[in-house]
């Protein structure tokens, strides 16, 4: 994986402590919530991130109104 700036690192850290304490479905914007970032900025990352992550898997999972993401450790 290249390097990531911070908020690429952010949200990746997030998903691990949250994969780890056994969540799995996210949407951006919770993410967004919880770091103080926009939804439209999560969601711009998240595709890069699934491409790049090499610890956890990143995967668009459902799209209702919002987009789901499947994170899953490897």
């Amino acid at each position: 994986m290249g390097t990531l700036n911070d908020e690429d690192q952010r949200i990746l850290d997030y998903l691990h402590e949250s994969v780890e304490s056994g969540k799995r479905y996210f949407r951006a914007k919770r993410i967004a919530d919880q770091l103080g970032l926009s939804s439209k900025q999560v969601g711009a990352r998240l595709p890069r991130l699934a491409d790049t992550a090499e610890d956890v898997e990143i995967e668009k999972w459902g799209r209702a109104r919002s987009t789901t993401w499947r994170v899953t450790p490897e």
